[in-house]
């Protein structure tokens, strides 16, 4: 799972935030499906080289958001995801995914219009 999470110290988003939105973002796009259990807090902060609190913090989090559940024994596993999101909660992932988007295409150097050119094209195919 870490392989696809990494946090970057110069970007200006706390550590836990960056995170649990990218968390969230693998949640709910399923690439963690349901079940799926998280790395154990102290593995996951040893391999980010973050603080346990910073990795327990983005955990509960996502369990206040309904993403993953915790339990003794069973350690925090990806929720059943309901599609039982308020619009503005929508509007809120989709602006989190949309300026993700934009910043990991600038991240290599791409121009505006071609960033523009590539999401016209995703939201044909």
């Amino acid at each position: 799972m870490n392989a696809s999470v990494r946090i970057d110290l110069a970007d200006p988003t706390p550590p836990y935030e960056q995170l649990r939105r990218q968390l969230a973002r693998l949640i709910t796009a399923g690439t963690l499906a349901e079940g799926t259990r998280l790395a154990p807090v102290r593995r996951l902060a040893d391999d980010l080289a973050l603080a346990t609190g910073t990795v327990a913090r983005a955990y509960r989090m996502l369990g206040a958001d309904g993403l993953v559940t915790t339990a003794r024994g069973a350690g925090t596993r990806v929720a059943a995801q309901r599609n039982t999101l308020t619009a503005a909660q929508r509007r809120t992932q989709l602006a989190e995914l949309a300026r993700a988007y934009v910043d990991g295409a600038r991240h290599l150097g791409t121009p505006d219009d071609q960033i523009e050119s590539a999401l016209t094209k995703a939201l044909k195919d």
